[in-house]
């Protein structure tokens, strides 16, 4: 069974259609789902250039939908000395399932399927602004940065620059980049200490709650986690999240390495 087969059918708009421009129509969750996992390439809009591995923006169709995504091939990323070689997309898609169960939807849709490239992620594209990121966000959005801040907490996000923080046309804040996440080791380092001390809210740590359950006992969740993350990784994951609980504070920044570089 599919882990998402029982969260809500929320829509999803199309950001971008086949022009550059974005048309006026609108997918469920699960059109997007079906597009990302079957859809055929048909465009290659080119590689992003301000990527450190592989990143490809294309063109999916499947029947009569077109949906746009960030295409991350596996055999494209760049070897890192802390994180196994070939695991970034996989480590995608943990954050994506990650987002869904908390019923977060801080995450775009995000698969794991061949490529122009072989294995890798495809992700939902979301059509944004990149001069509206983290560092020129007002407080209408702290509510939405809270709950990023939280969900990089519990996956260990090693890499949280504020272009990673985007915002869709209907106000929604997305974190995009998850390749360098769930590391058995402490690796937080992110932009978004806006909330150092501050006890969390109890609607989070409730859906932490669940989220710990799910890992608890057998569920499809841990399933899929067992075939994207190592053991110890996801033994790490479970002490954070523990950690999280019983002490109900967003973490101070610690003597190692906090912030990302470049922080944009």
């Amino acid at each position: 069974m599919n882990p998402l087969d029982s969260l809500p059918d929320e829509d999803h708009p199309i950001e971008m259609g086949d022009d550059g421009e974005t048309p006026d129509v609108y997918l469920s969750h699960a059109e997007v789902m079906n597009l990302l996992e079957h859809g055929e390439i048909i465009k290659q809009h080119g590689i992003m250039s301000d990527s450190s591995n592989y990143t490809f923006l294309i063109t999916l169709q499947h029947e009569e939908a077109t949906l746009p995504a960030i295409y991350k091939p596996r055999r494209g990323e760049r070897p890192l000395w802390d994180f196994p070689d070939g695991t970034l997309c996989l480590r995608e898609r943990a954050a994506f399932l990650t987002s869904q169960v908390l019923g977060w939807d801080v995450v775009p849709p995000t698969v794991l399927r061949e490529g122009f490239l072989g294995m890798g992620s495809m992700q939902f594209y979301v059509d944004h602004d990149p001069e509206l990121h983290y560092f020129r966000l007002d407080d209408r959005f702290l509510p939405q940065l809270m709950r990023l801040c939280l969900f990089d907490v519990l996956v260990n996000n090693a890499d949280r620059k504020g272009g990673h923080c985007i915002v869709d046309a209907g106000g929604h804040l997305w974190g995009i980049d998850h390749g360098i996440t769930f590391n058995e080791e402490p690796k937080l380092r992110t932009v978004i200490w806006d909330f150092t001390g501050q006890p969390i809210p109890t609607e989070l740590l409730d859906d932490v709650r669940q989220l710990c359950a799910l890992l608890e006992q057998p569920s499809d969740y841990q399933t899929a986690l067992e075939a994207l993350l190592d053991k110890r990784e996801r033994h790490a994951f479970r002490q954070r999240i523990h950690q999280v609980l019983q002490e109900g504070l967003f973490p101070l920044p610690s003597d190692r390495q906090n912030y990302p570089w470049p922080p944009i």
